[in-house]
Parts: C-alpha cells; structure tokens; sequence
C-alpha cells in the first residue's frame, strides 16, 4: 500500500513538472545566479584580504599592547604580506620553539620564535636558553632554512654572539620597528641569510 501511494505521488509530480516546466528551468537560473554571486563575492573577498595584507603595518605600541597569542598571529601575518602566503602560526604548548613557519617566495622555509614582552624594552630581556632552544629544534625538527627570534624587547649581548656563532637570526625591537613598518621584507633586513633554494621572478 505504502509503495503504491509512494509510485502516485512520484507519478504525480513528474506529470506536474512536465506540464509546468518553466519552474524548473527558472529554478535553475536562479541557482546558477546564486552560485555566480556567492563565486564573485569570495573572489572579492580574497582581492580585498589581499590588499589589506599589502598595506598591513603595524607600530610598536600596537604590538606591546598585543597579548602574546596575538603577538604571533601578527608576525605570521606580517610574513603573509611579504610574500608567504603558507606563513602558518604553530605556537602553543608543545611547539618545539617554532611559533610561526613560512616559507618565502625564494623557496627557503622560515621558522620563527616569539617573544612577546607587554613592557617593551622594560621587560625581561631574551637571553642565550631562548636561542638554545630554537637552535636545537629550528633545523632538526622544524626543517628551517632560516632560524628565527623575534622580540619586541631586549636582547642579551650573549645571546646575540650565539646566534652569530650559530646561524641563528635575531629581530629586536628596533628591527621589529623597521619591518612592521612595511619599509621591507625581513629578509632584507637581515644579514647573512642562505640563497633561494630555487630561481623566482623575484631572483
């Protein structure tokens, strides 16, 4: 009985449809419309991301008053603005010293440590343990071609030698300045950074 009500009703809105086949047809334009606008609005979404991250800047008072989870999400962004748009931020319990990994358009992988301190320069400075750390696990576990500490406040004069003694990078505060300012891409900034792994148009 259930079948034979289920075969009428199928029967009936098939002869239905048939005999009124313009609600089909115009309710397949209206589906490809909808799906045409929902296309340009996420191209224009993507456009519009893409300006903003080209023009993003940050001062440090921004970056000082930024809780520390904050803080990385803006080195990651800052590293997606100059080039990297697999620019990832991994911070958290169990990172292994890498909070933010990006690759740049030269093809060399970026593994970045921050150190966030709300009092700027009065805050602890970064000593020689916090490069011990990414320099045991930048390379080995993470990968990285390029090691990187970023702070927005001191950094030892001991931890500045091993860094140099280990191909490690520091971003202080003042070079911190200089990058979120949009002046140039932190590799321009640094010394001594490897070659691009391959040839780009931006070789």
């Amino acid at each position: 009985m259930a079948a034979a009500v289920a075969v009428t009703l199928v029967v009936v809105v098939v002869d239905w449809l048939l005999a009124h086949w313009w609600v089909m047809a115009a309710t397949g334009v209206l589906a490809a419309v909808t799906a045409g606008v929902r296309l340009h609005q996420r191209r224009q979404r993507a456009r519009w991301a893409a300006v903003r991250a080209r023009g993003l800047r940050y001062e440090l008072a921004q970056l000082d008053a930024l809780h520390h989870t904050k803080f990385e999400d803006a080195v990651r962004d800052l590293m997606r603005r100059d080039g990297c748009p697999d620019a990832v931020r991994v911070g958290g319990g169990g990172d292994l010293g890498a909070d933010v990994k990006a690759t740049d358009p030269y093809g060399r992988r970026w593994v970045i440590q921050c150190k966030h301190r709300r009092n700027g320069l009065a805050g602890s400075a970064v000593g020689t343990p916090d490069l011990q750390v990414l320099n045991g696990t930048a390379r080995q576990v993470h990968g990285a071609d390029i090691a990187v500490i970023v702070t927005n406040g001191r950094v030892t004069a001991p931890a500045v030698d091993f860094a140099k003694q280990q191909r490690l990078h520091v971003v202080d505060r003042h070079t911190l300045a200089l990058w979120a300012s949009g002046s140039r891409p932190l590799w321009e900034l640094l010394r001594a950074v490897p070659p691009p792994r391959r040839p780009t148009t931006y070789s």
